[in-house]
C-alpha cells in the first residue's frame, strides 16, 4: 500500500528557514526525529513528539502495518459491561453530535480508559476512508502501545486534550487522518473514557478540537452527576444562563459537609487549579450545608458570593439512593406547613417542625419525600409522579 505520507518528502519543501503549512513543518519533524534522531522542537507539539518517542521504544516501526483487529469478543463484552455507566451518561450527547457531525466526513468513537473503542458512529461510505474504516471499529484499541501516536492513544496515555494532524501520526498508513480527542473523568478524578472525531483524506472545515471538548464536557458533567446519588451537587456559574449548559461549574458535597469532588469549571471559579477533596463546604463556598440544602427545589437559581469575592448564581440537586435527581422536589423548609389531608380521612394533627440541626443529606432526603407527600394530601401515587420515583420508594421513605 502506497504510503500517505511519501507525497510530503522533504526534497520538495520550499528552501527557506520558516515552512508555511502545518504538513510541511510535520513531514520537516519526521525527518529529524526518525532520520537524523534530533529532537524536533517547535515543528509539532511536544505532545507529539513525546507519543513518537514512547511508541518508538515500545517497539512501533512507522513503515509497518499496525494492528487494527479488534479485542477478543469476551473481553469487548466485559468492557462494554464495565463501562455501562458511561455509555448510559454519554447516550444523549453522543446522539446529537452524531446528527451534528452528519454533514460532514467525520466520524465520532468513544472509547474507554485502555483506549478500547465502545461507540462508534456509521461510516460515511466514501470509498477515501478505508483507513478511517478499519480502525474506526468497536472492540479496536488505539492505545498507544497498539497503534502508536494517534489524539485518542494520547489522551489515554496523558489525560489531556489533543489533536494530531495527517502525518504527526506514528503510522505511516495514519498520514491522511485527522482527529481531535478530549478526556472524561469521574467523580475521582480519573480518566474513564476518550471521545474523538476523525477524519480522512481532507480537513475538519471546522474546529474539531473545541467541538469535542464541548461534548466531552457535557458527557463529564452527566457522569459525575450520575455518580453522585449519596451527594448534594451544586451547580453555579458567574453568569446564570450558563446554568445547565456544559459551562457550569459543578461540585458534589457529601452527607458531612465536604466537597468531594469539583468540575474544571467550578475550579477554576473557585481558584482551585487540582482537583481537591475533603475540604469543608464552608471554606470554598462561603456558607454551611445547611444553607446550600436549602437550595434543593427552588425554582430559581439563587444569587451568593463566594470567599475570593466572585458572585455567582447556585442552583442544588439532591439524589436518592436509586439515583433519582430531588432537584425538582418540594423545597426543603425547617418549618413544613401542615399536611393537607384527603376529605375521606379523619383529621389528623400536623407533623411538628423539623429540628433545626437536622442537616444531614439522608435527613434532607427523607424530609424532602415527607413534604412531597403531605402536599399531595398523602396520596403516595400522584407524589411518587410528582417525584419521579417508584411508589415502593415512597413507602420505603415512610417506614423510617
Amino acid at each position: 500500500m502506497r504510503s500517505p505520507i511519501r507525497n510530503l518528502s522533504t526534497q520538495d519543501l520550499p528552501a527557506q528557514p520558516f515552512f508555511q503549512t502545518p504538513e510541511q513543518r510535520a513531514a520537516l519533524a519526521r525527518q529529524r526525529f526518525f532520520e537524523e534522531q534530533a529532537h524536533p522542537a517547535g515543528l509539532v507539539s511536544e505532545a507529539v513528539i513525546r507519543s513518537w518517542g514512547r511508541s518508538r521504544a515500545q517497539g512501533h516501526t512507522a513503515h509497518k502495518m499496525p494492528a487494527l483487529d479488534p479485542v477478543h469478543r469476551s473481553a469487548l463484552s466485559a468492557a462494554l459491561a464495565r463501562n455501562r455507566r458511561l455509555l448510559d451518561a454519554a447516550h444523549g450527547d453522543l446522539q446529537q453530535l452524531e446528527a451534528t457531525l452528519a454533514g460532514t466526513s467525520s466520524r465520532l468513537m468513544l472509547t474507554d480508559a485502555a483506549g478500547v473503542i465502545v461507540h462508534v458512529s456509521r461510516g460515511t461510505g466514501d470509498p477515501q476512508q478505508k483507513v478511517l474504516d478499519a480502525a474506526t471499529r468497536v472492540g479496536v484499541n488505539l492505545a498507544e502501545g497498539v497503534l502508536g501516536t494517534t489524539a485518542p492513544g494520547i489522551v489515554v496515555q496523558t489525560g489531556m486534550a489533543c489533536t494530531v494532524q495527517g502525518c504527526e501520526h506514528f503510522y505511516d498508513l495514519f498520514g491522511g487522518l485527522r482527529c481531535a480527542a478530549a478526556p472524561i473523568r469521574d467523580v475521582h478524578g480519573r480518566l474513564v473514557g476518550v471521545l474523538d472525531v476523525s477524519t480522512e483524506a481532507r480537513g475538519f472545515g471546522f474546529d474539531a478540537a473545541a467541538v469535542v471538548g464541548v461534548y466531552a464536557t457535557s458527557i463529564e458533567n452527566r457522569l459525575l452527576q450520575a455518580q453522585s446519588d449519596q451527594h448534594l451537587v451544586l451547580h453555579f456559574q458567574a453568569a446564570p444562563a450558563l446554568l445547565g449548559t456544559p459551562m457550569e461549574g459543578l461540585a458534589g458535597i457529601d452527607g458531612e459537609g465536604h466537597v468531594v469532588w469539583i468540575n474544571a469549571t467550578g475550579r477554576s471559579l473557585l481558584g482551585q487549579p487540582a482537583q481537591r477533596c475533603g475540604d469543608p463546604v464552608g471554606e470554598l463556598f462561603g456558607t454551611d450545608l445547611r444553607r446550600l440544602l436549602g437550595l434543593c427545589g427552588q425554582p430559581e437559581a439563587q444569587r451568593m458570593q463566594l470567599p475570593n469575592g466572585l458572585g455567582i448564581w447556585v442552583r442544588a440537586s439532591l439524589g436518592l439512593r436509586d439515583g433519582i435527581d430531588m432537584q425538582h422536589a418540594v423545597a426543603w423548609s425547617p418549618a413544613p406547613e401542615p399536611a393537607l389531608v384527603p376529605e375521606e380521612a379523619p383529621p389528623v394533627e400536623p407533623d411538628p417542625p423539623a429540628p433545626p440541626e437536622a442537616t444531614s443529606l439522608a435527613a434532607t432526603q427523607q424530609r424532602l419525600v415527607e413534604d412531597t407527600l403531605q402536599a399531595n394530601g398523602g396520596n403516595v401515587a400522584r407524589t411518587a409522579r410528582q417525584l419521579g420515583v417508584s411508589r415502593g420508594l415512597v413507602y420505603r421513605h415512610l417506614k423510617k
